[in-house]
């Protein structure tokens, strides 16, 4: 099997240095859409948005994002994507 180049954008609602982040306008869109479509200009396969909450999950939906929904304890953003590489077959 060819490995895919997949990016895996964590993307956590609360965070504690400013809560909501993914979320904020800037431009029109959410920062997490303009990361997403950053992330789409670059030559992976695959554009993965990993989150803990389903506000995000939700946005990620209406811009047409593949989002996935991981749990709520991690301890780090490394831990969401090990996570994550688990769900996708990645690891």
């Amino acid at each position: 099997m060819i490995p895919v180049f997949t990016v895996v954008i964590p993307s956590r609602f609360a965070s504690t240095r400013l809560p909501g982040k993914p979320l904020l306008t800037i431009a029109g869109k959410p920062m997490v859409q303009h990361v997403w479509e950053q992330a789409c200009k670059s030559s992976a396969q695959r554009v993965v948005v990993a989150t803990d909450d389903a506000r995000i999950v939700e946005a990620c939906k209406g811009f047409g994002a593949e989002v996935l929904l991981t749990r709520a304890d991690h301890e780090s953003g490394t831990d969401r994507l090990a996570e994550v590489a688990t769900q996708l077959g990645l690891a």
